[in-house]
């Protein structure tokens, strides 16, 4: 593998005078940039600002713009100012912080700690991560690069709403958990633990942990692009103190398995119910 190169470039340097009287940094520029480049002499990132404040370890940006270059799973990062690591190579990114991907993701928060050799990024603060008609929001968050498996530390929410096209033909789905949550995008597949909770405006669904299955988006070529996952769920596994909640009727199990295609659920583990009659029951008794 070849080594990447760091390439730095500017449009203009302040004077010297301006520079010993800010006391702080070595060198002030305008339009500075940097990129490494690997395999091939093809680039693999760069990132930029429309200002710097170069120190002995750190540079410090302003108006950023990185990318992330990985065949189709480009990724682009923004940020109203952040921090190139000279030593390590890791950037913090604040304010204003958003990340987009080729395959449709969008991620904003306030603050993003991007490590390129490793890629991941990820977050302490709350976070919102938008795909198509599926909208996510947590607080601390860490994942791949290109955001195809992500993970949430705690109160997690997930909004499922149908689109202009399709409502009234699909319903609006809300899950939440005290987290943490992983998903992962390229198995569609999203992993609910702690205190979760389902709500459609037929059903209300409780479990310690939960699997949710979504459709593939389109076919997909597994050899290059797996089909993307679409905000269509196939079907969701509950397991750990179930309970499901429709109208005043109440089923318990230890899992139940809910199928989209036919709405059948299915309960193992010691299930009963609690079945509420609204009837008078008295004629049932009488002679």
């Amino acid at each position: 593998m070849i080594p990447f190169a760091i390439l730095f470039f500017c449009s203009q340097s302040l004077p010297a005078e301006a520079v010993q009287a800010s006391g702080d940094s070595d060198q002030q520029i305008d339009d500075f940039s940097l990129a490494g480049y690997g395999e091939k002499g093809r680039k693999s990132w760069d990132i930029s600002g429309k200002s710097a404040d170069i120190f002995n370890n750190v540079v410090k940006l302003n108006e950023v713009v990185g990318n992330h270059y990985a065949g189709k799973d480009n990724i682009n990062l923004t940020a109203d100012k952040g921090d190139f690591d000279k030593e390590s190579g890791l950037v913090h990114l604040e304010d204003n912080v958003v990340v987009t991907t080729s395959s449709g993701v969008k991620m904003t928060t306030d603050s993003l700690d991007w490590d390129r050799k490793r890629q991941i990024v990820s977050t302490l603060d709350k976070i919102n991560l938008r795909r198509s008609d599926i909208n996510l929001t947590g607080e601390g968050a860490k994942g791949h690069t290109a955001l195809k498996q992500v993970a949430l530390e705690k109160n997690v929410r997930l909004d499922i709403e149908p689109s202009e096209k399709q409502e009234g033909k699909r319903e609006k789905i809300v899950v939440t958990c005290d987290g943490p949550l992983e998903v992962d995008y390229e198995k569609n597949i999203a992993i609910f633990s702690n205190n979760v909770k389902v709500e459609k405006p037929d059903i209300t669904i409780f479990s310690d942990k939960m699997r949710v299955y979504f459709s593939a988006k389109g076919g997909g070529d597994k050899a290059r692009q797996p089909a993307a996952m679409s905000s269509s769920i196939d079907k969701i596994v509950a397991q750990g103190d179930v309970r499901i909640l429709r109208g005043e009727n109440i089923s318990y199990s230890q899992e139940a398995v809910y199928t989209a295609s036919d709405k059948k659920i299915v309960l193992t583990g010691k299930p009963h119910i609690e079945i509420y009659q609204t009837e008078n029951m008295d004629a049932a008794f009488r002679d």
